[in-house]
């Protein structure tokens, strides 16, 4: 068995798992945070969608600051914000044992590290472990060499990082000299033990086409991040190896709103059919 086989097969019972967004409310010092509502608010919603996506059959979850926009770079993400995402971490999976991860943006990959030591988390996503892109909060370089390091410092060999390249939200132009084959390659020399390819906003999906190319050019697992639906599951399906979903299984399938559970039980069974055809 390969080496990521190994690795996930640990952590899911089911190839091409569906792993489902819990977007936490603004945290303590960003912009929205609402201080009447407090950690309490946070985690009381956090917990609400997490149940809704395991009672709706999901295979994994990974939580995410999804609302402290506008977000920061890595360097200025402060303790605050590690704090509290610990907080609604661990508590999330001591509610429910289930397979989980964090990404704190913007590309806060140390402290997503970090997080997911202290709260029992499984994996990470890095939106650039590799290269540089413009991001809206400006330069973001690399993660990798310094976030592998610290990973290996504190321990936590175990927590996967799930790579992106050529992520959403933003600029690619300074690597338009290097194709996409070249820069997700970047990603698995990188050491990732996973990637993701995205659209070029959340809740658009990457080309067909550009899934393939990728597919055929790595060895590590292949998960989309961005624009997976009902609707487009039968085509993008057969050429991934996880799914990473947050707008499709929410009500009316905008961001913005909460985890519908009813929605995420038809998403389950198009996807559990699915796979059996494969």
């Amino acid at each position: 068995m390969n080496t990521w086989k190994k690795k996930f097969s640990k952590l899911f019972e089911i190839e091409k798992p569906v792993i489902g967004m819990v977007h936490l409310e603004p945290l303590p010092g960003s912009p929205g945070f609402d201080a009447d509502g407090g950690m309490e608010l946070i985690i009381e919603k956090a917990l609400a969608d997490a149940g809704a996506l395991v009672k709706g059959g999901i295979d994994g979850i990974q939580i995410e600051n999804q609302w402290d926009r506008p977000f920061l770079k890595p360097e200025k993400i402060g303790m605050e914000t590690v704090a509290s995402a610990t907080a609604a971490c661990t508590r999330i999976k001591m509610e429910y044992n289930i397979p989980a991860g964090v990404n704190i943006h913007l590309n806060g990959v140390n402290q997503s590290i970090a997080i997911a030591q202290a709260s029992g988390c499984n994996w990470i996503r890095a939106f650039e472990l590799a290269n540089a892109y413009i991001s809206n909060a400006g330069l973001v370089e690399a993660a990798g060499p310094d976030a592998l390091r610290y990973r290996k410092q504190i321990d936590a060999e175990d927590i996967l990082i799930l790579g992106d390249f050529h992520v959403k939200h933003g600029s690619h132009q300074i690597t338009t000299d290097r194709s996409l084959e070249e820069q997700a390659e970047d990603v698995e020399t990188a050491l990732a033990d996973g990637l993701i390819i995205t659209g070029l906003k959340s809740g658009s999906p990457p080309s067909v086409e550009d899934v393939k190319r990728i597919k055929g050019c790595v060895s590590i697992p292949l998960f989309i991040g961005s624009g997976f639906s009902y609707e487009n599951a039968e085509i993008l399906l057969p050429f991934l190896d996880g799914i990473i979903v947050g707008s499709a299984l929410k009500k009316n399938g905008i961001i913005e709103n909460s985890v519908d559970q009813e929605r995420v039980s038809r998403f389950m069974s198009h996807i559990r059919e699915l796979r059996e055809k494969l």
